[in-house]
């Protein structure tokens, strides 16, 4: 697949390949030959050196949502990297010396090297659109004042050496207008890839939102099915007998309203062997309050499983006419049984504590 990068690499090589050739298509005489060549191939390689330099700690930053090696350091090339929107990198230092060197040199040399009666010439007068095309390259790699500072020096060679009017005309309006073009360019790309990440951003939000509203109402509608499951036998009863209850018809309500309670307030301490010892507490008469207050958010299923098999054992002894069932929030306790009963005998009327059981986090007990 031909992407959007390559193309432009290939027009920008073709195209400063173009203007040097320009330089050597000599309908003219040239006082020294030798220095144009040099001078030709000074801009060409540093031309095509801040086209294709890229430095590696750039090239091997992480996109966006990709994980960083441990102790990779990335230059600030990769700020041009935008929630994984890949734009042009800045351009190292050393290129862009070279790139200033070469707006100041190439001029002078040129000019020198052709003789001030060829200075206007077409073969004399191509750094104008080089030294653009250059600077204008230096631009796009996110370096604004070297390529400002670098127009400055083309404008003030050519308009010295073939006077003000003239560089205008032959070429250094354009110029001036590519880099102005390539610092909008960025810009509006920059721009575009900041709205751009922000509105994934905001999509995946929603999309995160949505998600859970519709786990929630899954819940929701699990949560209704479990309750009609449970008191629909009684309200069924109550509805055909008129309100009319019989005391087992009371006591499956008290039940049925003890288990929807449980799966409200404490669903990650039940399991099927829990339900049944709740039930039997509940029938022989007992008052049982079950709270999940958010002490086993972070506990996996294996740990829950032995936290419920201790917890079904604890019941399944206890004796008390209240029982509180409560998940703790200590780092070693995991779940607090709190049995209490009527006091026989005692100086006060009040219930007796006569169950204080903590079942540990297994582990790190």
């Amino acid at each position: 697949m031909i992407s959007v990068k390559n193309v432009l690499v290939v027009l920008a090589v073709a195209f400063t390949a173009y203007l040097a050739a320009r330089g050597l298509s000599w309908t003219g005489t040239v006082a020294q030959p030798l220095v144009v060549v040099i001078t030709l191939a000074f801009y060409l390689a540093t031309t095509w050196l801040c086209i294709f330099w890229e430095p590696a700690s750039v090239r091997d930053a992480p996109r966006a949502g990709e994980a960083q090696a441990p102790g990779a350091h990335t230059e600030d090339g990769a700020k041009a990297l935008v929630d994984g929107i890949r734009g042009p990198v800045p351009l190292p230092a050393i290129a862009q010396i070279l790139a200033l060197s070469c707006a100041v040199l190439v001029p002078s040399a040129i000019s020198v090297a052709v003789g001030a009666a060829s200075r206007t010439a077409p073969f004399a007068t191509w750094y104008l659109g080089g030294i653009g095309a250059l600077m204008t390259i230096v631009m796009v790699r996110r370096r604004p004042w070297t390529a400002w500072t670098g127009i400055l020096a083309l404008t003030v060679a050519s308009m010295l050496w073939m006077g003000p009017l003239n560089a205008l005309a032959l070429g250094l309006v354009g110029s001036i207008v590519w880099v102005t073009c390539a610092q909008l360019l960025v810009y509006s790309m920059d721009r575009a890839a900041r709205d751009t990440s922000r509105l994934t951003r905001l999509q995946r939000a929603a999309t995160g939102w949505q998600t859970s509203q519709v786990v929630r109402q899954r819940e929701r509608r699990v949560q209704v099915q479990k309750a009609l499951a449970v008191a629909g036998p009684v309200l069924t009863r109550t509805v055909a007998h008129a309100g009319m209850l019989t005391d087992a018809d009371r006591l499956e309500a008290r039940i049925a309203e003890g288990k929807l309670r449980d799966e409200m307030r404490g669903p990650r301490l039940l399991d099927d062997e829990v339900r049944g010892e709740l039930e039997r507490l509940r029938r022989r008469g007992a008052n049982v309050t079950v709270l999940d207050e958010g002490g086993l958010d972070d506990v996996d299923e294996d740990q829950l499983g032995v936290i419920r098999a201790q917890l079904a054992d604890a019941l399944r002894s206890a004796a008390s006419d209240r029982l509180y069932i409560r998940t703790s929030p200590d780092e070693r306790v995991a779940v607090t049984v709190v049995g209490r009963s009527p006091s026989v005998g005692g100086p006060s009327d009040e219930d007796s504590v006569d169950l204080w059981l903590e079942i540990p986090h297994p582990g790190r007990v």
